[in-house]
């Protein structure tokens, strides 16, 4: 075999592994994004838990100053009537 066949076979050999580790890159970055977007997804979703919370607990001490009880209080916000 001759010095260039040998050269040739051995630039082919590492133009694979160059697409192979490019491709390996690409497919890890993106794995890193699409995780950083649901993450921010997540913490989005727990500031609405959070706003929904604090309109509840609200609701609540609102029916209870009114003087019913707790439990009154939170079937009532939860979308049922008050007992009179």
């Amino acid at each position: 075999m001759s010095e260039e066949n040998a050269s040739s076979e051995t630039s082919n050999q590492c133009g694979g592994k160059k697409k192979a580790m490019l491709a390996y890159g690409v497919i890890q970055i993106s794995a890193t994004v699409v995780s950083a977007i649901s993450l921010a997804a997540i913490a989005l979703g727990l500031c609405a838990v959070k706003q929904e919370s604090k309109a509840f607990n609200g609701c609540v001490q609102e029916v209870i100053a009114e003087g019913k009880t707790n439990a009154q209080a939170v079937r009532f916000c939860n979308g049922g009537k008050l007992r009179k």
